[in-house]
């Protein structure tokens, strides 16, 4: 048995384990509806949008393109996990349960993605300049 036939035999063992929890909610249906709809919002919003995105970076030119890409997947990731908070703002009745500024605390992580490359490639092109002098 290769490593293939494992990985996915473990993958089909978490899939049939969360089934199984899925089945003890009191209301799997509405969970059901909500997983469906995040693979309906990722495949027909998230991944178009992210390899159009791509493309476009690819098309530039002969510009690195490494990492822009790996910055759109870090900021893809981070709006994955704030997207929750974000899409129920408003008060609560437990001021614990979202005591934070969720939409100040990703812009300011989507701030730093943005000037961690645009300093890395500010740091190429300076790299770049100073191996092609004699």
């Amino acid at each position: 048995m290769g490593l293939r036939q494992v990985v996915g035999g473990c993958g089909l063992l978490c899939a049939a384990w969360g089934g199984w929890l899925l089945l003890q909610q009191p209301a799997p249906w509405r969970i059901a509806g909500w997983l469906a709809a995040a693979v309906v919002l990722h495949d027909g919003f998230v991944a178009p949008l992210v390899i159009g995105l791509a493309a476009l970076i690819a098309a530039v030119g002969r510009r690195p393109r490494g990492v822009p890409r790996a910055a759109l997947m870090v900021a893809g990731s981070l709006t994955a996990v704030a997207l929750p908070p974000l899409l129920r703002p408003g008060a609560v009745a437990n001021p614990t349960v979202l005591p934070l500024d969720y939409l100040r605390d990703w812009l300011l992580a989507l701030a730093a993605v943005a000037l961690f490359t645009l300093g890395h490639a500010g740091v190429r092109a300076v790299r770049r300049r100073v191996s092609r002098r004699p």
